[in-house]
């Protein structure tokens, strides 16, 4: 039983974008460590096309990136990529994944993902909402700081498309508006609080 639940408590950091979510994608990545002993899982949401992002976003990184997969078991030091036409959730330390939920109209799969994370995920969270059209993840933000998690909101001058950073911020839950290379330095920042706790 030790092992299982010591493979549950690392960071969780969701970084959720649609629209100009790319470049800030790039930009994080280039400047985090591959050492930091936290997941990064990108949920993208795309409502016609499928993924490219675990082909395109290994150019920026060293971390291993990966296309979720059904109970794809969560580990720390790398970077995980939503399938499209997904919704994601989590459950005792693997990805689970659902056909989505809103089909048409922008999907929510941002929210469903972090609404996941608060009810079944033990290590910390950290919400990232970077570039894109509509509202997705707005409306699961303050759960994210009720359980203890830290949000950050692309800064919107920084973003291609500031609809979802700028609904993020409305929410009243964002705890910090950074650049990609800042929201980078909070990561780092944040997870070497964490491993000093731990």
């Amino acid at each position: 039983m030790e092992a299982k639940s010591d493979a549950k408590d690392f960071p969780i950091v969701c970084v959720g974008g649609s629209a100009g979510g790319l470049d800030a994608y790039t930009r994080l990545l280039r400047h985090l460590p591959t050492d930091m002993g936290v997941a990064i899982v990108i949920v993208n949401h795309l409502r016609t096309v499928a993924t490219r992002l675990h082909e395109i976003l290994p150019r920026f990184t060293k971390m291993p990136v990966e296309l979720i997969t059904e109970r794809l078991v969560i580990r720390p030091n790398h970077v995980f990529i939503i399938p499209s036409h997904r919704d994601l959730h989590v459950l005792d330390g693997e990805f689970r994944l659902k056909p989505i939920s809103k089909p048409r109209g922008w999907p929510d799969v941002i929210t469903v993902f972090l609404r996941s994370l608060t009810h079944h995920w033990d290590g910390q969270l950290i919400a990232v909402i970077v570039s894109g059209y509509d509202g997705d993840g707005a409306a699961a933000l303050c759960g994210i700081k009720e359980v203890g998690g830290i949000t950050i909101a692309q800064k919107l001058d920084t973003a291609g498309q500031p609809d979802m950073p700028e609904s993020a911020i409305a929410s009243g839950c964002i705890d910090f508006v950074l650049s990609p290379e800042n929201i980078a330095q909070e990561i780092v920042r944040i997870a070497h609080t964490v491993s000093r706790a731990g």
